[in-house]
């Protein structure tokens, strides 16, 4: 069995998360890159991996749904037979609207993948990494939006809380498990130029936004990627219950 860590990040297959996967991968993690509908996107994370003799494979799994996760986890498992951190990446947003404007479903689904979800894929890290439960500890990082801070109102209000409570949640963990070998951090991403943007009817948004931010531009999904990597590494091994904003100010 490799003696190489191994990294799960969920909704890897674009943005944000493949640039975490891809530079995981160079810095030596073994990366198995989560998906739930692009599997082709996932597929082509992982050639490009596998081009730079990294390793890393696809897995498909519905952040909102624990059977799929817990799935995910025994896969992950028996495919490298460790897991030594998680970046939980995997959200989901609404187009722009008010709370009044809001159905059930998709508060629901905000709440189920990007809070829930997130809650259940680090409970599953922990039963792993904690040396409560006979493990050799590992690393989380939470992957929240600067939206947990400026409230987003008239644009995606469920979607802030949602991250928020993800703060309060990585703080608190990190405090729960800080003395099992754990270390639990997060990272607020502001405007980054992704797809997600376009998924929720305004591809345009970063652009349009420079002028409100102190750096006049968005920032990069590789921005945002070595903020995480420096969480993984060693290189901070006595922070934990931190959140690092990258967001260009803003």
């Amino acid at each position: 069995m490799s003696e190489r860590k191994v990294l799960l990040v969920t909704g890897g297959s674009r943005g944000i998360g493949a640039s975490i996967a891809r530079l995981a991968a160079k810095a030596g993690y073994r990366v198995a890159v989560n998906f739930v509908s692009d599997t082709e996107a996932a597929a082509a994370v992982v050639r490009e991996i596998e081009a730079g003799d990294g390793e890393a494979f696809a897995i498909r799994a519905d952040i909102g749904e624990e059977k799929d996760i817990l799935a995910m986890f025994a896969t992950v498992e028996e495919r490298f037979g460790r897991l030594d951190a998680l970046v939980n990446n995997a959200g989901v947003v609404g187009r722009r609207s008010r709370l009044d404007e809001m159905d059930a479903a998709r508060l629901q689904r905000m709440v189920a993948v990007n809070t829930v979800g997130t809650m259940l894929c680090t409970r599953e890290a922990v039963r792993r990494m904690s040396t409560r439960h006979g493990g050799k500890g590992g690393v989380i990082v939470n992957i929240s939006s600067m939206a947990a801070q400026l409230g987003s109102p008239s644009l995606y209000v469920d979607y802030a809380a949602s991250k928020g409570a993800v703060d309060t949640f990585t703080y608190g963990l990190a405090l729960e498990v800080a003395a099992e070998g754990i270390r639990v951090n997060g990272v607020r991403p502001g405007i980054i130029e992704t797809d997600i943007h376009a998924s929720r009817g305004e591809p345009d948004w970063p652009r349009d936004m420079t002028s409100l931010l102190p750096m006049q531009r968005a920032g990069q999904p590789d921005e945002v990627a070595r903020a995480v990597l420096y969480l993984l590494s060693d290189d901070a091994s006595y922070v934990t219950g931190s959140i690092l904003n990258v967001s260009g100010g803003r």
